[in-house]
């Protein structure tokens, strides 16, 4: 009995010990690159196609020459405007449609959640020749409105799509008790379910300020000068001192500068994340 025991710890220590090891594999694999392009950004000149994976001398020449680059500071202020409007106005529209969608009954219900669904499985590609009719006709082009139209087709379907299933999980009796009270349909939704859908809307409101942040294709597309470019597009276009450099230590230095924004946004608010992520997973 003694010896049966043993023998099923060991496989269980066996199997830990396995799972970890595949665990530390992933992670490394999937963080190695972010490492290789903080070392990068601190190597200039040749010392850039190193092989080694610390840098024998730190140099901060890259960043000082990002920090000095206008049109890569202009570009990284109309990425910040433009993720926060988007991620302001998807909040906004969901909110108001997931409470209709997810607590009233109506015909054509379910068929708005499908095409918002259908949505999320459109290329970008396929709507670019609409969306840049659509601009140009409401006169736009060029300018921030443009993208945060353009984003938003990215962003709503997903988050309607999930602020309607939270709310679909709060419990009917704290609905019910509103309106007993005399509660209007804007007071529910502003003062009773906003409290309760805290996690679900920082969730939800940083998945759509990160979609607009990395956004590329319509960036390139619907925009043409320095001043209306976003952060992708103007290190897609970083040029070195002839036509045929490719500045990698500054295209490295520069990517790091992105990236930690939405580091540090998921560092503080990594508590509701998670919270948000299981929220809606059991129906109340």
């Amino acid at each position: 009995m003694i010896k049966a025991e043993n023998k099923w710890k060991y496989k269980r220590l066996l199997k830990n010990v396995a799972f970890a090891a595949i665990c530390l594999v992933v992670a490394a694999c999937c963080l190695f690159p972010f490492y290789w392009a903080v070392v990068s950004s601190f190597r200039d000149g040749a010392n850039i196609f190193s092989t080694d994976l610390w840098p024998t001398h730190l140099s901060f020449e890259n960043y000082k020459t990002v920090f000095r680059d206008k049109t890569f500071l202009c570009s990284f202020w109309n990425s910040a405007a433009v993720a926060t409007m988007t991620a302001f106005l998807t909040l906004t529209v969901c909110l108001s449609a997931a409470y209709p969608l997810a607590r009233h009954k109506f015909p054509g219900r379910k068929r708005v959640l499908m095409i918002a669904l259908g949505v999320t499985t459109l290329p970008q590609v396929a709507v670019l020749s609409g969306m840049f009719e659509l601009i140009r006709v409401l006169d736009i082009y060029n300018e921030k409105a443009a993208l945060v139209l353009s984003y938003m087709i990215i962003t709503v379907p997903f988050t309607l799509w999930t602020m309607t299933n939270f709310m679909r999980s709060i419990p009917k009796e704290i609905e019910e008790a509103a309106i007993m009270d005399g509660a209007s349909q804007r007071v529910i939704l502003t003062k009773v379910f906003l409290p309760i859908l805290g996690p679900a809307i920082v969730t939800t409101g940083l998945l759509a300020f990160i979609a607009a942040w990395n956004e590329f294709l319509f960036a390139l597309t619907f925009t043409l000068t320095n001043q209306a470019r976003t952060v992708p597009v103007s290190l897609a276009l970083f040029s070195g001192a002839s036509q045929h450099e490719v500045p990698y230590g500054l295209i490295m230095a520069a990517s790091v500068l992105v990236t930690l924004p939405l580091v540090m946004l998921v560092v503080i608010f990594q508590r509701r994340i998670i919270s948000g992520l299981t929220a809606g997973s059991v129906k109340g």
